[in-house]
């Protein structure tokens, strides 16, 4: 088995129209790394994730992720078997507004071929709302596990999105600038949530964001992407804000 959790191989993304948004991308993951993808944008940061995910065709080049290999898009069998590895945030929660935090946690097991009818709380097996309640209770949201997901904050929604996306245990988490909705305060709760958890259970984390701060406190690699390029992947540890300013000033 592969050190690496995602290998790109110089991925392209044209979009109808002729939109070039990748160029021949390429970087590689290790499993347990948390790493941080900026830039500004336009940049390409969401559309590479999405490519990663499968819910985006590439258009040349190829990728390997969670042990699986493709050059377009994955199949539905590798589809199938991406989503029981791999948790996506995405950066407005996507919950069902009219239903509980419950049964939006337990749709994150919809992935898992239980079936369209396991969306309602009340019609999943006993041990399924017992894990979408473990995640609830990770991110700390367990009382309001029979809430409606129209009546929580946004910084609540996105700790429910986050539930969502860890139920099942995945190697992989995956976020879309998971706290570019949010106020600074919660934002900075949501991240380190987000950190914690990923270091807790042993996940590789990879996420976008357009805060320097978040990129360099939460993760320990920080990759950055100007028109489709990658212009710098180096170690948190060794940036500060000021090698990180010009990517976003265009300098």
């Amino acid at each position: 088995m592969s050190s690496s959790i995602i290998q790109v191989e110089r991925a392209e993304k044209i979009f109808s129209g002729g939109l070039k948004v990748l160029h021949g991308v390429s970087l590689a993951i290790a499993r347990g790394e948390r790493v941080a993808l900026i830039g500004p944008n336009g940049a390409g940061k969401s559309t590479l994730l999405r490519c990663l995910a499968g819910l985006l065709p590439i258009t040349g080049g190829s990728i390997g992720i969670l042990d699986e290999h493709f050059s377009t898009q994955p199949s539905a069998r590798q589809r199938r078997a991406l989503r029981k590895r791999l948790g996506f945030v995405f950066q407005f929660h996507g919950l069902v507004r009219r239903t509980s935090a419950l049964s939006n946690v337990v749709n994150g097991y919809l992935g898992q071929d239980i079936g369209w009818r396991a969306w309602h709380q009340a019609l999943a097996p006993a041990s399924l709302r017992a894990e979408a309640l473990n995640a609830l209770e990770a991110v700390g949201l367990e009382e309001k596990w029979n809430a409606r997901a129209d009546t929580l904050s946004g910084g609540q929604s996105q700790r429910v999105a986050i539930a969502r996306a860890i139920v099942h245990k995945p190697e992989l988490l995956i976020a879309d600038e998971p706290a570019a909705s949010l106020d600074p305060a919660a934002g900075a709760e949501v991240m380190t949530l987000f950190h914690r958890l990923a270091v807790e259970r042993g996940s590789t984390l990879l996420f976008t964001t357009h805060d320097m701060d978040h990129a360099l406190a939460y993760s320990d690699r920080v990759i950055a992407l100007r028109q489709g390029r990658i212009v710098l992947d180096a170690s948190s540890g060794s940036l500060k804000r000021c090698d990180l300013e010009p990517i976003f000033h265009g300098q």
